[in-house]
């Protein structure tokens, strides 16, 4: 998700040392190693696919039973008043890091991550694009994914942030509008002062909305185009890029969309198109350049390539969930 500033502090200040108590039930053998292999960046799942033990981002999302033992979490999420996709304690163990890179996937295009400190010290740096910032205990942040970031904990103590992803309503974006107005640095005492603290309270019973329609069986023909627009709009103004190579980009990716839309017009969800969808696909892939970064996006200088894959092509089809539809 694109931002208008790298961090945005959002007016929420929590307990620390009630989450810290909450954090503390877990044991070693409950975090689970993130899916590519970074060393030293663990998690426990509290928003899943099917509040089970998983990384997945598709599908019917519920609370897992590590949430169910942590009510102040659950107020903590809750706050928000959003529908919540995968959320997750993460840990990332002192002296390690995690290597800059942007988020370019499907889930990212529409959907920011909150972050909530639970533990850390003052050597934990978060970067994004030119600006850095440590995030202090029981703040609440979010960050543009779509520039370079990366997370360095140089400190002798692990850093533990509550992290909730959401696409996020109106009044919430509304909220980040007002916020984004203000430095986060320079107005830092501002920003103390417009915090609501949420306290937590044994008596609350608390509810969380979870996605439950985060993909569809065959994406909609009117997403697909406004996915292939954006990035032909972004790929084209790289001044480096070569102009034979943007204009094929182009007309595979109009291409992609004309066939896409002529077969759903046909079949819709129905498994009858599935392959002509599937090769539809098929053909578009086989005519990408065999250099992933050949085009770069000029927003960030991320190959065209990986993004046209991770958040067009493996988007576009999730047959698995046409019962649910």
């Amino acid at each position: 998700m694109e931002l208008k500033k790298p961090f945005v502090r959002l007016p929420f200040q929590f307990d620390v040392s009630r989450l810290q108590e909450e954090l503390s039930q877990f044991s070693d053998q409950e975090w689970m190693p993130h899916p590519s292999g970074i060393e030293g960046n663990l998690a426990v799942p509290l928003i899943s696919l099917h509040g089970e033990n998983n990384n997945h981002f598709a599908g019917n999302m519920q609370a897992t039973p590590h949430l169910e033992r942590c009510p102040y979490i659950q107020q903590v999420m809750s706050s928000f008043g959003e529908v919540l996709a995968r959320s997750r304690l993460m840990r990332l163990n002192a002296g390690t890091e995690v290597r800059a890179h942007v988020d370019f996937n499907y889930h990212w295009y529409s959907r920011v991550r909150i972050h909530i400190p639970i533990i850390t010290n003052p050597d934990v740096t978060f970067y994004c694009g030119d600006s850095e910032l440590h995030m202090q205990a029981g703040e609440c942040w979010i960050f543009d994914s779509w520039r370079w970031h990366n997370v360095i904990n140089r400190g002798d103590e692990d850093r533990v942030h509550l992290v909730v992803d959401t696409a996020g309503s109106a009044q919430f974006w509304n909220m980040v509008d007002k916020m984004s107005d203000y430095d986060p640095v320079e107005q830092s005492d501002e920003l103390k002062a417009l915090a609501q603290l949420i306290a937590f309270d044994a008596q609350r019973q608390t509810t969380l909305k979870t996605e439950q329609y985060n993909v569809s069986p065959v994406m909609s023909p009117g997403e697909l185009e406004a996915l292939t627009k954006d990035l032909i709009r972004d790929f084209s103004s790289h001044p480096d890029n070569p102009e034979d190579l943007i204009q094929n980009y182009k007309r595979l990716l109009r291409d992609l969309a004309k066939d896409w839309r002529a077969t759903w017009s046909q079949h819709g969800y129905h498994s009858a198109g599935w392959p002509d969808y599937r090769q539809t696909l098929e053909a578009t892939v086989q005519q990408l350049h065999p250099n992933p970064r050949a085009l770069l996006t000029q927003s960030n200088n991320v190959g065209v390539n990986p993004i046209i894959m991770q958040r067009i092509i493996r988007a576009a089809l999730h047959t698995d969930q046409v019962d649910r539809f």
